[in-house]
């Protein structure tokens, strides 16, 4: 994985190319009618990480590279979209593609922008672009298991791969997404390998208007909270009308305006900390004089896997990481100094890696 994507859906009108412009800063059009939006819009955003200014000051580096997020923008879906009303299916193909979905909820009330179905209902929102993925994923583990079924007349291995697809469809058809279908360590590496939408973490950004600031809470919040929380997947508030405006402002000017709102930081740090979270993923650190690098990493990763992020033939020819917690890194003001201090570690092949882990690795 080069680096986290999620794709932004929602019903038309809920401030999804708004909060993609904010994330962004890059300007798509975002017209208060549906299907404004035809062709997915892809953004590339650097990951808040206030360590590596940090390490660079210290081993004077000449760059500085943050983990970067991609955002997929994907048109607004409506009702009957997987069976191809609206722009249909074209854009269900690229939500396949990420690694996660933020799923953006209107949760304010405003009679000058349109609703699509005419009132605020975040719930009934909610429901109808699931159940346009559910159909979608359905369709697909159909066509799966045909195929497979035919397969397996000379392939008898794939009779468990079969039994746990034939599983998966009979949920589907519960209307329920492939998240909440219980599966054996077995069963899940059997459906592992297929992109369906309902099985990927959704991140619910309920967009709020300015007069929900600072708390950003109301009652459709709350709904959508208790809803989040029976699937195990997190709600993250915002105001992307604000969050456009915050956009457009340099680091300092951003940073007193929302102080002036009381809020501590942007949406987009929530939000990329949430998706962070949701896929359990973490960044180790480089540094040196060339430059001072975040690389992102799943939690649990060992360290040859970790050194493959930077490159395969260092994976390959692993001998050993020599390792410093930013912390010490930062208390002993450098490398030399950490080593003096006792600070580095030489790891082997069975070190998992954690977060804010400096490393050098040291390869054949």
């Amino acid at each position: 994985m080069a680096g986290l994507s999620c794709g932004i859906v929602g019903l038309p009108n809920v401030g999804k190319s708004t909060l993609f412009n904010a994330l962004t800063k890059k300007a798509v059009q975002a017209a208060n009618y549906p299907f404004c939006t035809i062709d997915p819009n892809v953004g590339i955003v650097d990951v808040p990480d206030p360590r590596l200014a940090v390490l660079s000051k210290l081993s004077k580096s000449h760059k500085l590279i943050p983990a970067t997020i991609t955002f997929v923008d994907i048109a607004g879906l409506v009702k009957g979209a997987s069976e191809g009303e609206g722009l249909g299916n074209q854009f269900l193909t690229n939500i396949r593609e990420t690694d996660a979905i933020v799923h953006v909820v209107r949760c304010f009330q405003d009679d000058d922008v349109i609703h699509v179905a005419g009132k605020v209902d975040p719930l009934a929102d909610i429901e109808v672009i699931n159940l346009e993925l559910v159909l979608s994923d359905l369709q697909m583990a159909e066509n799966i298991l045909i195929r497979l079924e035919k397969q397996m007349k000379s392939k008898k291995e794939l009779s468990a791969v079969v039994e746990t697809l034939r599983k998966a469809v009979a949920h589907l058809n519960g209307n329920r997404p492939l998240r909440t279908l219980q599966l054996n360590d077995e069963e899940k590496i059997h459906i592992k390998d297929y992109p369906f939408l309902t099985d990927k973490k959704v991140l619910y950004a309920c967009n709020v208007s300015e007069s929900a600031l600072p708390s950003m809470e109301n009652e459709f919040v709350a709904q959508v909270r208790a809803y989040a929380e029976k699937e195990g997947n997190r709600v993250v508030p915002i105001c992307a009308k604000l969050e456009e405006e915050v956009a457009q402002l340099s680091d300092a000017e951003a940073l007193e305006f929302l102080t002036s709102l009381g809020l501590e930081e942007t949406g987009l740090n929530r939000l990329i900390k949430a998706a962070y979270a949701i896929l359990g993923l973490i960044s180790y650190l480089t540094t040196g004089e060339i430059e001072t690098r975040a690389w992102t990493i799943s939690k649990g990763t060992k360290a040859p896997e970790a050194a493959g992020k930077i490159h395969t033939d260092i994976q390959k020819g692993f001998i050993r990481a020599e390792v410093i917690s930013y912390q010490d890194m930062v208390n002993c003001k450098g490398k030399a100094g950490a080593r003096d201090a006792g600070k580095l570690r030489a790891e082997g092949k069975d070190y998992v890696v954690q977060d804010g882990d400096v490393i050098e690795f040291l390869h054949a």
